[in-house]
């Protein structure tokens, strides 16, 4: 069974987080930032996952601590729901257009986080939600998920397209990467023997 939940609670935020890998895509999210709730939609339904977020967080402050505790939780949340990661694919790519959006993800499950993101906005809001905040959403998922993540958005001009692109493209990579690679089923993708 690949799942987890996990929940942290500090003076700023509240979050618990459900996540199953071998899902169908469903979601139950309230995160209290609509448009991240769609963010995170997209995510499990585009990544295979079934996802729940739960979070009460700060927001009369701004959303940085939300955005930022949701991404903590999720990312190990996939940590613990990956355990020692035996026969998984371990990379996973995608290139996502939407309309005039081309965003594209590389990742790789390699327990060493890091993070190379690239996006530029004309607005420094969506909804409800700053754009500033989807750097560090995903900074806050890769570094506790060991990801090495390069997540782009390669042009366009509507910055809920833009956003919108690279979540499906994570979402894609991450489903991609996770999936079992039926002729190594049994071991761990890596000539050390372990991924952590």
């Amino acid at each position: 069974m690949r799942n987890a939940q996990l929940s942290r609670t500090t003076n700023e935020t509240t979050v618990r987080v459900h996540l199953d890998l071998d899902g169908f895509g469903t979601s139950e999210i309230d995160t209290g930032i609509g448009f991240l709730d769609h963010m995170m939609e997209l995510l499990a339904r585009h990544g295979g996952l079934d996802l729940t977020v739960a979070a009460q967080g700060d927001l009369r402050v701004d959303g940085h601590h939300t955005v930022e505790d949701i991404g903590i939780v999720i990312g190990k949340t996939l940590s613990a729901a990956l355990g020692e990661k035996r026969g998984i694919n371990r990379y996973g790519n995608a290139v996502i257009p939407m309309d005039e959006t081309l965003a594209t993800c590389a990742l790789d499950l390699s327990g060493r986080p890091y993070l190379v993101f690239s996006a530029t906005y004309s607005s420094d809001r969506v909804g409800d939600l700053d754009t500033e905040l989807i750097e560090e959403f995903f900074r806050a998922v890769a570094f506790n998920a060991g990801i090495t993540l390069h997540l782009r958005c390669e042009y366009g001009a509507n910055d809920h397209h833009k956003i919108e692109a690279m979540f499906k493209a994570f979402a894609r990579a991450l489903r991609m990467a996770v999936a079992i690679d039926p002729d190594f089923s049994d071991q761990i993708p890596s000539t050390k023997g372990v991924l952590t």
